[in-house]
């Protein structure tokens, strides 16, 4: 089969016509405005006065799959949308895919309306439609014996949804290709659904996956039957562009000369066209499906712009490698007529420039030739597009450099021992350093480490090293040292320096105080002290003032069960004895940090219960009494309970403590009410709190986590959860809270839908973690791994290591291999810290309607007897068909859909 059609065919006759009939790939028949009604056929006539494109398609988002194709066919002219919309999910018709067929092979100019009368009679199109599907039948873009068989009882040809097979067959044809695509008919596809594609159907399979136009579809198959969308033929066709030698009015290839603010200078068959570019224009690469930036653009690269009257409205970077050659060698000296001259090794050789050669120095800016000095190392790029070869840089590659300068510092790469500086012109220079770089601000001597980004400076250089640095003004710098006191007012600080003497710095009115484990810090929270204060590093600000003071290190002691002798409430001396019977003798003070069984700690209520025969732990440093904890409980692990003697055992850190009981304690346990210490066993953690006199068993609870889904949060931090289907409440106002990177978050931050491990201490909620949940597609899975495919496109392999549990079908088992690939999973951590996957419930149905009020869907039912026809939507439920994210409201009556399931919610439609 030959094609009879010119590729180079260009008249105003095309141009007119692509203009007026861009209708026909817009929105399908239904959504085309008419201007008559065809006689007893239902169908409408196509718009003949739509608009140019204007990039403008509000359904077509930046970052969106096809968003590179459909633009650039758009802006060539090829497609259009409607109304502002390209609905890019919309199933195309046989006819609107003949149209685009015709556009993309640039043939609108040999339409002919005379010839559409004569089309066979079950091929009943619409009448915009007929002469595209006339010329294609007369190009043999379509086989008229194919069409012959066609089922058109339910359906009209023009108006059928067409095929991946179809297309498949369209697209090889329009890109001259039939006579390769028939000689691969007699080999297999490799696709799983080998069998379903036509015999005649399989040599364009191949041919088409071979190159690159077409994929398979999940499962490994090319399912020929099922339809394509409107975004799904854009990209057939984008693709198809580059194998073939159709041009386009609008568009130019060339080589990129010139590059500014709003303008790309192309050479296009040896001419210099101007480009308007802007902050709208949309930018890509050919190996890329999103969006690139206008610094992907390089000089002498090859790129596409589609545009007209000097403006680009799509810009693709065809290939990203320079066309440049270069040359290196030594300066000699400049020479009449525009040249240089240059030895290369032991040649000498001459150079031309002109105006648009641009002088570069070792930095990258601009200079003029007359800066280059006589045996400089520099480089000659010339461009390799053209036969002239134009020299398009002279770059110095080294020189040596003796100047005095001003200027600010941009970086300083102590690795590389390197400063990167802007000059007082306003360009950026790098020069060495070596270690006897002179740096100094007000007579004093200062370090590299002080240099920071932005300070002024003068500097000068002698054989391209850095000599001397005087800073302009001064800079923040950071000292190390041990806190010895805060002044009284609080407006100054003294410190001894590491291995120096004592310094006073004053502080700012508000100075930043930073200690690990209190949030929020003050001044009143550092300890100061000659021997034992606080080690110190403290941040100065230019004129010399402490702006930060950050802890890095405490020289508290702990001393932990001590006994009370005696407290004096107002000397607020507190005497101990520790487990030697040794006293010590501590001050208490408004700074120590208080904990006994209360919510709101004071020091007038501590004073109350610091009798003689109280139990401590405490931390001090000298006499000072830093905190002060009344045991009033025990955590650790169970080593013993002894119902005889009764007396429990608890392994706390190091230590074994045994504490007896008269009468049997409270046990508490969450979601357990009655319980004893008979549901104690050895090895569980626990928190026993002590009576009054701290001498007996009061009541022991039990740590445990337990794994929950938020439900709603209500009113003074108490939420609402369910497990396993089974709801309940409870507070975490005196919870920490943590959220999925382990960041500290408020009650208010946790959401519905929320995954949450609860740590708690009997029935109280000690912590709450926020867990991370991964909803995906299983690509691929082995022993040590699985590969996922996130609903927002995204896919990630992930190591697996320790315990697993794999949630499928009702079992628990413990290995990855129980996975397969198509399963969609939830991937959590369990309450061990095991990876956790569950696996979603399949059903396919078909749909019948969707209840938004009650945030469901209704399916057919399968019988009448069916009651499992209703099904609630997850909070972020996943719509799509193929790789196009569709919405719950685009779903329609009758279509055939599969349903994935996590405890009977739907978290994911797949429409076929």
């Amino acid at each position: 089969m030959t094609f009879k059609y010119n590729h180079t065919s260009h008249s105003k006759k095309v141009v007119s016509a692509v203009l007026a009939g861009m209708m026909a790939l817009s929105a399908g028949g239904a959504a085309m405005a008419a201007e008559s009604t065809e006689t007893g056929q239902g169908q409408t006539a196509a718009i003949t006065n739509t608009a140019a494109p204007t990039g403008l398609f509000s359904d077509i988002k930046v970052g969106y799959w096809a968003e590179k194709h459909v633009y650039k066919l758009a802006y060539q002219g090829i497609l259009l949308g409607n109304n502002g919309l390209f609905r890019p999910g919309d199933a195309v018709t046989q006819q609107e895919a003949v149209t685009m067929a015709i556009r993309f092979m640039n043939q609108e100019g040999q339409l002919n309306t005379d010839t559409a009368a004569a089309l066979p009679t079950n091929m009943e199109v619409g009448n915009y439609f007929k002469p595209y599907v006339a010329l294609a039948l007369q190009l043999g873009l379509i086989d008229k014996t194919e069409e012959s068989t066609v089922d058109v009882s339910k359906t009209s040809w023009g108006q059928k949804p067409a095929s991946r097979e179809w297309i498949t067959k369209l697209l090889i044809r329009s890109l001259d290709k039939d006579a390769e695509a028939k000689a691969q008919n007699n080999q297999s596809t490799g696709f799983a659904d080998n069998a379903s594609i036509s015999e005649s159907g399989k040599g364009y399979v191949n041919l088409a996956v071979s190159l690159d136009l077409a994929k398979g579809v999940e499962g490994n198959k090319f399912n020929p039957t099922g339809s394509v969308t409107r975004a799904q033929l854009a990209t057939f066709f984008s693709r198809g562009e580059s194998l073939t030698d159709t041009t386009y009015p609008n568009t130019s290839t060339g080589y990129v000369t010139g590059l500014k603010d709003g303008q790309i200078t192309l050479v296009v068959d040896g001419k210099a066209v101007n480009f308007a570019v802007n902050s709208s224009t949309p930018y890509f690469t050919k190996d890329s499906e999103t969006r690139a930036s206008a610094t992907d653009v390089k000089l002498y690269t090859k790129v596409m712009v589609v545009g007209s009257a000097g403006g680009a409205s799509y810009v693709e970077v065809v290939d990203a490698t320079p066309q440049v050659e270069s040359v290196e060698g030594t300066f000699a000296r400049s020479l009449s007529g525009n040249k240089i001259g240059i030895f290369v090794g032991e040649n000498y050789e001459t150079y031309s420039y002109d105006e648009a050669t641009a002088f570069i120095d070792q930095n990258g800016n601009a200079i003029k030739l007359s800066d280059i000095t006589a045996d400089s190392i520099i480089e000659v790029q010339r461009e390799t597009f053209s036969t002239d070869k134009k020299t398009v840089a002279i770059r110095v590659k080294s020189g040596i450099v003796n100047k005095s300068d001003n200027g600010v510092i941009a970086e300083v790469s102590t690795s590389g021992k390197t400063i990167k500086l802007v000059n007082a012109a306003g360009a950026t220079e790098q020069f060495a350093y070596n270690d006897n770089l002179l740096i100094t601000y007000s007579n004093r001597i200062m370090s590299v480490a002080d240099l920071k980004a932005g300070s002024a400076v003068k500097y000068t250089v002698k054989d391209s090293v850095l000599q001397t640095i005087t800073l302009s003004q001064g800079v923040e710098q950071s000292v190390r040292g041990t806190l010895v006191e805060i002044g009284g007012n609080q407006s100054t600080l003294t410190f001894k320096r590491e291995g120096g003497s004592l310094e006073a710095k004053l502080l700012t009115e508000k100075p930043e105080v930073i200690i690990n484990g209190i949030q929020d810090a003050t001044l009143n929270d550092l300890i100061t002290d000659a021997t034992n204060g606080d080690q110190v590093e403290l941040t100065l600000n230019s004129d010399d003032q402490v702006t930060r003071i950050q802890v890095i290190g405490r020289q508290m002691e702990p001393m932990n069960g001590v006994t009370v002798v005696s407290y004096n409430s107002k000397t607020k001396v507190l005497t101990v004895l520790d487990n030697n019977k040794k006293p010590f003798v501590f001050t208490l003070d408004e700074k120590t940090k208080l904990d006994y069984n209360t919510t709101k700690p004071t020091l007038a209520g501590l004073e109350s219960i610091l009798n003689d025969g109280r139990k401590l732990d405490l931390t001090y440093v000298g006499t000072r009494a830093l905190s002060v904890k009344v045991i009033y409980k025990y955590e650790g692990t169970i080593s013993n309970i002894d119902t005889t003697g009764r007396k429990i055992s608890v392994l706390s850190g190091n230590q074994t403590i045994t504490v007896p009981y008269t009468t049997a304690p409270t046990v508490e346990i969450y979601n357990k009410s009655g319980a004893s210490l008979g549901d104690l066993k050895i090895g569980d953690k626990v928190t026993v709190t002590l009576g009054a006199n701290q001498d007996v068993v009061q009541k022991v609870a039990l740590n445990t986590v337990a794994q929950f889904e938020v439900v709603a949060l209500e009113a003074n931090s108490r939420i609402r959860v369910k497990s396993d289907l089974l709801t309940s409440q409870f507070y975490v106002d005196q919870a920490v809270l943590t959220g999925e990177s382990g960041q500290t978050i408020t009650p208010s931050q946790l959401t519905a839908g929320n995954l949450i491990n609860v740590t708690f201490e009997g029935a109280t909620p000690k912590a709450v973690q926020v867990v991370k949940r991964t909803l995906a597609e299983v690509t691929a899975v082995d022993a040590s791994s699985v590969t996922l495919k996130q609903f927002n496109g995204q896919t990630e392999t992930v190591p697996v290591s320790g315990s697993v549990k794999v949630v499928k079908s009702g079992s628990t088992l413990t290995s990855l291999t129980s996975l397969t690939v198509g399963d969609r999973v939830e991937m959590t951590k369990d309450t061990d810290n095991s990876t956790r996957f569950r696996v979603l419930t399949v059903m396919s149905k078909q749909f019948w309607s969707y209840d938004g009020v009650g945030n469901q869907i209704l399916v057919k039912r399968e019988t009448t007897a069916d009651t499992n026809y209703r099904f609630a939507l997850g909070s972020s439920v996943f719509v799509h068909q193929g790789d196009n994210t569709l919405s719950v409201q685009s779903l329609r009556d009758n279509d055939n859909i599969v349903l994935y399931l996590l405890n009977n919610v739907i978290l994911e439609i797949q429409k076929q």
